[in-house]
């Protein structure tokens, strides 16, 4: 078995014994696929990681940049308590009329809000405070997003990113990978900011490799 097929049996293994098989987020991503969207939403296992982090803070009010079709929404949407608040973010209208098909599915309508429009503009008309930021958008914006983030986020609250490893490419970014220039100076920012301690998880598995940065904004 190659180093790839084994981390991707570990990661299947791991999915099989912590991720209840689920006929809703089966049906959104049956969903997403048929629509013609991208299939790059996070894997079972990060859906269930990211819900996880949600509920150790008691997250009330969540918010998501990057909405896709809803698949991490619907994590997101469920680790919330009845009254609880979750807004997420999409630029793409095809993208945005799956995510509230999913999120009608899954029964979390009524207190999940999809916002259609450019990330920047939506998150400069938000107030404070979130109890965590999820980003899973173009990373190329992501070192703006962190300034907003910072701002909507309150003290002990976290902010979540994927994609900041890039298969290596933030080693050393190339001039024309945009993506790979974002995620470095968006974990350059993260490690050198004065009000967050921050970690990047790298991961390996069936989403390929790649990595989440998980930080706390201080009290």
């Amino acid at each position: 078995m190659s180093e790839d097929s084994l981390f991707e049996a570990v990661d299947t293994y791991i999915n099989s014994l912590f991720v209840e098989d689920d006929p809703v987020l089966e049906r959104a991503i049956t969903r997403a696929t048929a629509a013609g969207l991208p299939e790059i939403q996070v894997s079972p296992g990060q859906g269930k990681l990211i819900y996880l982090l949600a509920k150790m803070i008691g997250a009330r009010r969540v918010l998501e940049v990057g909405t896709l079709g809803g698949y991490s929404t619907v994590w997101l949407g469920r680790a919330l308590p009845k009254d609880g608040k979750l807004i997420t973010v999409e630029l793409e209208p095809a993208h945005v009329k799956v995510a509230r098909e999913t999120l009608q599915d899954a029964g979390l309508a009524d207190h999940c809000e999809v916002i259609e429009g450019k990330a920047l503009d939506v998150l400069s008309g938000l107030q404070p405070a979130f109890d965590m930021v999820f980003l899973d958008a173009n990373k190329d914006g992501y070192p703006a997003y962190l300034k907003q983030a910072v701002r909507l986020t309150r003290p002990g609250g976290l902010i979540v990113a994927d994609n900041v490893v890039r298969e290596g490419a933030v080693l050393k970014p190339s001039s024309v990978d945009a993506n790979a220039i974002g995620a470095a100076a968006f974990n350059q920012a993260l490690a050198s900011h004065p009000q967050l301690e921050a970690i990047v998880l790298q991961q390996v598995g069936i989403k390929g490799h790649d990595g989440l940065a998980v930080a706390r904004v201080k009290d």
